[in-house]
């Protein structure tokens, strides 16, 4: 049996989850509403403030689905009832970001800044000129937007130029040796 599966998910104060036909899984709460369509194999039931997803058997697939199902579900939960960040660092000489309106501009060293368009239900937030924390109810989409803006400058491993994640560590290399 899976053990993620297997764990009920507790419902905090003040989030709503409604389990319609075909799997659709509605969680409202107070940061804002998420919508889901799920494996139609689960069985997502709601037994007071839990919900419970099992399987009908222990195909391979399902087996696979059933942690699956249950951690989205606990995601969506999270993110309306606490939301989701992931923060950015921006390291380098002349490197930073700033924000016009919904848009996020980096200085990267390029011959031309980078502007990028924060998607619907995703939000920036700046901290001084090389913080950039991420923000949503969305789990994926705050993680994808926070790789896309990484990935216009990923982090070099002889300076570390570049943006990381703020928990993220460089492994560092020594650079060249002069002659003797």
């Amino acid at each position: 049996m899976s053990r993620i599966g297997r764990m009920p998910i507790a419902i905090p104060e003040g989030v709503t989850v409604t389990i319609a036909e075909n799997n659709l899984v509605t969680v409202k709460g107070p940061k804002g509403t998420l919508e889901r369509v799920l494996p139609a194999e689960m069985t997502i039931k709601q037994e007071g403030s839990e919900i419970i997803v099992e399987r009908p058997n222990d195909l391979k697939r399902n087996k696979a689905l059933h942690g699956l199902t249950r951690t989205l579900i606990k995601n969506m939960v999270v993110g309306v009832h606490e939301g989701y960040e992931k923060v950015l660092e921006v390291n380098g000489v002349g490197y930073r970001a700033a924000k016009q309106g919904s848009k996020l501009v980096l200085s990267l060293g390029y011959s031309h800044p980078v502007e990028m368009e924060d998607p619907e239900g995703v939000t920036t937030v700046l901290e001084g000129q090389n913080i950039i924390k991420v923000q949503g109810i969305d789990k994926e989409k705050v993680g994808q937007y926070a790789a896309v803006i990484r990935e216009k400058r990923a982090p070099e491993p002889y300076k570390g130029k570049g943006i990381k994640y703020k928990t993220e560590t460089i492994r560092r290399k020594v650079g060249k040796t002069g002659k003797k």
